[in-house]
């Protein structure tokens, strides 16, 4: 089997002041090794919420979420960069390392060189744009060499050009590593340009309206955005998400 993970027939419902409300109904879907998924949905319809459930930071009232490997290590990267300030870049990408008490430095080095921070090692955030903090914040995600990476709207605080650049990086960097992503994201152009399917979701309580599979002859998130079924893409998601 090549699944990694798979959800079955997942509820989330949160109790306020003013009562019950459902955040999933009934969220069911599979996902492949090494496959790129993006979650896409109107703006406050659960989202995030499906993801802290997968990462197992809020339970569910209902349904399983079965990994099909032991021992699951999730990397999570959240919308800031949440780097530490007062710590070399180096130590900002082993943060993950420590907490699992594991002082093998290997893999952190090895990714910072090869994806074009070599020189910034040693040095602190303040040396680095808005887009290198995003790769670093990434590559210490990688560091703990997890199984599955979850991204909540990780290039949301970019400019567009930048964030296009970024988005180009983070992508390449995923499937060189062959690693597992799953990324909400309210950028259905975003979606499209870097994932193998795209889960559509309904308004709140969320269901899954669709989950469309993206297939281009064009390998680059950039030559992905110029090809003629991008739009067709695109036409499709958005009246999903519309309706």
């Amino acid at each position: 089997m090549n699944n990694l993970l798979t959800v079955s027939n997942i509820k989330k419902d949160y109790f306020t002041e003013n009562g019950e409300i459902s955040a999933l109904d009934d969220i069911s879907f599979e996902i492949k090794k090494n496959e790129f998924i993006a979650i896409v949905g109107p703006s406050g319809c659960g989202k995030s919420t499906l993801l802290d459930t997968i990462a197992g930071l809020t339970n569910t009232n209902q349904g399983k979420i079965k990994f099909w490997t032991k021992h699951p290590k999730i990397g999570y990267m959240f919308q800031q960069d949440a780097l530490f300030p007062w710590l070399s870049i180096l130590d900002n990408c082993l943060i993950g390392n420590k907490i699992r008490k594991d002082s093998d430095k290997t893999l952190a080095v090895r990714l910072l060189n090869k994806y074009g921070l070599e020189q910034f090692i040693h040095k602190y955030p303040t040396s680095l744009s808005g887009g290198m903090k995003q790769r670093v914040a990434l590559i210490r995600t990688l560091s703990i060499n997890p199984d599955l990476l979850l991204l909540d709207e990780p290039f949301c605080a970019l400019d567009y050009n930048t964030r296009l650049k970024v988005s180009k990086d983070v992508y390449e960097i995923i499937k060189n590593e062959q690693k597992t992503a799953i990324m909400v994201t309210h950028d259905i152009a975003e979606a499209i340009s870097l994932a193998d399917k795209v889960i559509i979701l309904s308004k709140r309580p969320a269901k899954i309206k669709s989950i469309l599979t993206i297939d281009f002859e064009e390998t680059t998130p950039i030559a992905k955005r110029t090809s003629p079924k991008f739009s067709q893409y695109y036409t499709k998601i958005w009246r999903d998400i519309d309706e």
